[in-house]
């Protein structure tokens, strides 16, 4: 059994999923606080589904990119079960989750998570027969990832919050939204991703797996402009 966590968005989920199973998932899509719910959330969920501490095999985390507090909250926690279960820990990169939402769909996914200012984490994936990426994750402004999505051609269709944040854009351009049901973060995804890399043997290091922010924080270049001029 594995237990899948994802809090790199708004939505706080927590799934539970055994080969290609999915066993139980909760999600919360509301702006709460996850450092004080994702425990709570987690104990429910097993709880509710029946299934005890010792019956987890492995854990998996969305590890972003996404929100900086909510990454590490969501990093930190995994961390902590796989310590304290023995458990292996592996690590989802988010926009692939969310691409894996549009399973065979039968055309391009574009995952946009929010960036602030204007920009978005996107990456293109491929929806035919199986999930491929087309291009690499970046950070750019929302008309550049439009732009190159466009060029790229289609079907296209656009996961995450960030298609919620930039819907008319994105619909001008002809690119399609997701409906509600797969257009946002999903702990099944992270565990059906995490589940074909358990199998495959890969496993991350608890010691080296650190959020994937693609940037860094405000605060942190603040901080290094101002102990480069001390």
């Amino acid at each position: 059994m594995l237990l899948a966590i994802d809090t790199s968005s708004f939505v706080l989920g927590c799934a539970l999923a055994e080969k290609d199973k999915l066993v139980a998932e909760w999600t919360i899509a509301r702006k709460l606080t996850h450092s004080a719910r994702l425990i709570p959330h987690m104990d429910k969920l097993m709880e509710d589904a029946g299934v005890a501490k010792k019956e987890i095999e492995a854990v998996a985390v969305g590890k972003g990119p996404g929100s900086f507090t909510g990454l590490r909250i969501g990093l930190a926690t995994a961390k902590m079960i796989a310590h304290i279960w023995q458990v292996p820990l592996i690590g989802v990169d988010t926009l692939e989750a969310l691409a894996w939402n549009m399973a065979g769909a039968n055309a391009f996914i574009l995952p946009l998570i929010d960036a602030q200012r204007g920009n978005v984490y996107a990456a293109l994936y491929s929806a035919y027969e199986n999930i491929w990426p087309e291009t690499s994750i970046e950070v750019a402004p929302i008309e550049e990832v439009i732009s190159a999505a466009v060029r790229h051609g289609g079907p296209i269709i656009a996961v995450g919050e960030g298609a919620d944040l930039y819907k008319e854009k994105l619909i001008n351009a002809g690119i399609q939204l997701a409906a509600p049901a797969n257009r946002y973060s999903r702990a099944a995804s992270v565990a059906g991703v995490a589940q074909m890399r358990w199998e495959e043997g890969k496993i991350d290091d608890p010691l080296t797996l650190l959020p994937n922010y693609i940037r860094r924080s405000e605060a942190e270049v603040l901080w290094e402009k101002k102990h480069q001029t001390q």
